[in-house]
């Protein structure tokens, strides 16, 4: 299956990023420079595309290393 067709929920989203907080999420996304992916919300629940994460990733390393 490839990172695009893969959705991530809020948990797991938490725990790939060390088990931040929900609070943690909420704060990325009212960041606007941060440019966190938005999620999909169907029925109150978030997903976020695993291939939108991966991608956020590349920003940050990018942006540490210049």
């Amino acid at each position: 299956m490839k990172s695009s067709d893969v959705y991530l929920t809020a948990r797991q989203v938490r725990e790939r990023y060390g088990s931040c907080s929900d609070m943690a999420l909420w704060r990325w996304l009212q960041d606007e420079a941060m440019q966190f992916p938005r999620p999909l919300v169907i029925s109150g629940r978030r997903f976020w595309k695993l291939v939108d994460l991966e991608h956020f990733e590349e920003r940050q390393a990018t942006k540490q290393m210049g």
